[in-house]
């Protein structure tokens, strides 16, 4: 998956900012490249790759995450993985799995409901 990513305004912890959307959904990144937006010193934009399509649901939680922070967040595409396998998912804490965010997401509805 591949977005561009425009920061709201130069601060310290901007950058960590945007990663952390993907960090805490344990959503690898395989590029990551800055750019200056040529709107004066401390504009930059950041091309970044994601590991995982836009459908799944950890992806499509940090792009949403992204957008909330992010004055602009341009999507570029979900491409399928060279030999059609699906992302190798790899938890690096507890809260980062598929059943940990499925179990997360029923629990919601639940309580949305008023069940829980």
């Amino acid at each position: 998956t591949s977005v561009v990513l425009w920061l709201g305004d130069d601060h310290p912890g901007a950058l960590l900012e945007l990663l952390q959307e993907f960090a805490v959904r344990g959503v690898n990144l395989m590029l990551i490249q800055s750019r200056p937006t040529g709107a004066g010193i401390g504009n930059y934009c950041f091309a970044v790759d994601a590991e995982g399509h836009v459908s799944d649901r950890r992806v499509a939680e940090a792009l949403m995450g992204l957008k909330r922070i992010c004055p602009e967040v341009r999507f570029l595409g979900s491409y399928p993985r060279a030999g059609a396998s699906r992302a190798d998912v790899r938890p690096l804490r507890r809260g980062t799995s598929d059943e940990e965010f499925t179990a997360a997401s029923d629990w919601l509805a639940r309580a949305q409901d008023g069940r829980a």
